[in-house]
């Protein structure tokens, strides 16, 4: 199996990037845009001016305004929208996709109230479809300056893994595969809240010794809380894990940690969100995550110190009180083959 046209759902700095190597690649590549003024822009400039200024798209990259001519015959699609418009996109677009296309979520989020993962919610509203996910350490300005980079596709279906590599791999971005789509899943989506975390212990001066705690702390809550949802602990260990949770937690580029940064210079986390003009997925992602580890009884300390600064307007300082009083003793909670779930 082959594809030849491919769309991308979402003109954000990701969805443009992710455009711009599938057309590299030789692919006439769609991308859909709700603003038709940023459609017309791009098609005439050859940039997105608004989230990916300076870089060049390829003359195969068409910006469209119309969802039904975007999706229709295409085989492979990928979803770049935030997840508080995901189910709703995704409905607008179902009757006009065909039996067997392939939908690869690229969103790092869960749904409000539902706790719905992305993929999940293409299986309820696309159950005709074979789904995957891309997540991975992918800051799109780092890919649109061809800075080496690898990701990771998790699916299933080993041929829908296959075809997402070759329609994605260059000289630059690398793509690795995963069948543990959950866990990959889950990790894209659990490292917004530590990013903002780290922003935070940024902006307040924590030392290099702190942030070490701090990452490796993180990455031992995103295993455990994945480990009860029924994700695989090793997967945390690879580049949708670690390797993701490092880069969001130690880079300006990244929008979370600059929500967790301003934070800690006293700003007001609406008047951040505002200004940023852009998603910040660990906020929304923080609330739905705290309330299902209350309810599965997980211990996730840091995520609910975040929680009580942000929504209950706790000290900051509740971050560093969390990781040094209220954490584990031990260092490493899941032996190779074996996962220990472990509250206490």
């Amino acid at each position: 199996m082959s594809v030849k046209n491919v769309a991308v759902i979402g003109g954000g700095s990701f969805g443009t990037v992710m455009a711009n190597i599938i057309a590299h690649n030789g692919h006439r590549t769609q991308l859909w845009m709700r603003d038709a003024d940023q459609v017309e822009s791009i098609n005439i400039t050859r940039q997105n001016s608004v989230y990916m200024p300076g870089l060049d798209l390829h003359d195969q990259v068409l910006a469209m305004h119309d969802l039904k001519s975007v999706v229709e015959d295409v085989d492979l699609i990928f979803v770049a929208v935030p997840s508080g418009s995901f189910r709703a996109v995704v409905k607008q677009m179902q009757p006009f996709l065909h039996k067997g296309v392939i939908l690869v979520s690229s969103t790092k989020g869960i749904e409000a109230v539902t706790f719905k993962l992305m993929s999940q919610i293409l299986i309820e509203e696309v159950p005709h479809a074979r789904i995957a996910v891309l997540s991975g350490p992918n800051l799109a300005r780092e890919i649109a300056n061809r800075s080496p980079t690898g990701t990771v596709i998790a699916s299933n279906d080993a041929q829908v893994r296959k075809l997402v590599q070759e329609t994605l791999r260059s000289d630059s971005f690398r793509v690795y595969a995963n069948d543990d789509m959950l866990g990959v899943e889950l990790g894209g989506s659990l490292k917004n809240i530590y990013a903002i975390i780290a922003g935070l212990a940024d902006a307040i001066g924590m030392g290099q010794n702190t942030i070490s705690m701090l990452i490796t702390r993180s990455l031992t809550e995103m295993a455990r809380f994945g480990v009860v949802l029924g994700a695989d602990p090793m997967t945390f260990l690879g580049l949708s894990g670690v390797g993701d949770l490092i880069v969001t937690c130690s880079s300006p580029l990244s929008r979370n940690f600059r929500v967790g940064k301003a934070l800690g210079e006293g700003k007001d986390i609406d008047l951040v969100i505002n200004e940023m003009g852009q998603v910040a997925e660990g906020i929304n992602t923080l609330k739905q995550v705290k309330e299902k580890a209350d309810a599965l009884g997980v211990h996730m300390p840091l995520a609910t110190s975040l929680y009580e600064i942000i929504y209950k307007k706790a000290g900051i300082n509740h971050i560093i009180s969390s990781l040094m009083l209220e954490e584990t003793e031990l260092d490493v909670e899941f032996e190779v083959g074996k996962a220990k779930h472990l509250n206490n």
